[in-house]
């Protein structure tokens, strides 16, 4: 297994647009439901929103086993070494193997100056709550982020901050 990140380009957008369909249909309608899921995946996913969130100074990195790419990370600089992280997904078939601690530590390794990196996980995403947890992640505060059509996000907002 040699995982490593690689910047993604405006001409990542199919690959990571397919591989957020593939990722979102196998995890999320139990979480959110399917008719959320496909509202969302049209709101952040379609090729307009990736370019725009690019544009937009959203870094994206794709996460590669080989010449195979299983997963995406999307982040944000808030300036003076604080950085939110928008978007962390490894393909289900991989999940179980390690690969998202090493792909976070290899993330920290592209970010050394790094003071503070924040997130928003869903409340019933347990799964992923427990693995950001398992990384030094804490609860930090609970929101609900209003999205559209009458859907809310009901998050919790997670801090992570490296050991000096």
């Amino acid at each position: 297994m040699s995982i490593r990140l690689q910047q993604a380009t405006p001409g990542d957008i199919p690959t990571i647009g397919a591989l957020a369909h593939r990722i979102w249909w196998a995890h999320y309608p139990a979480v959110i439901g399917e008719v959320q899921v496909r509202y969302m995946l049209g709101l952040m996913y379609s090729h307009e929103a990736l370019q725009e969130q690019m544009e937009k100074g959203h870094i994206f990195w794709l996460v590669m086993d080989g010449g195979e790419t299983i997963g995406y990370l999307a982040l944000s600089n808030q300036g003076e070494g604080r950085f939110f992280l928008h978007k962390f997904y490894i393909d289900n078939e991989q999940r179980g193997r390690g690969i998202g601690r090493q792909v976070f530590q290899e993330l920290l390794a592209h970010y050394e100056g790094l003071k503070a990196l924040r997130l928003t996980v869903n409340r019933q995403n347990y799964k992923s709550i427990n693995f950001y947890f398992r990384i030094g992640f804490t609860i930090e505060c609970c929101v609900d982020i209003p999205i559209g059509e009458g859907y809310v996000m009901n998050d919790f907002q997670m801090l992570y901050v490296p050991r000096a």
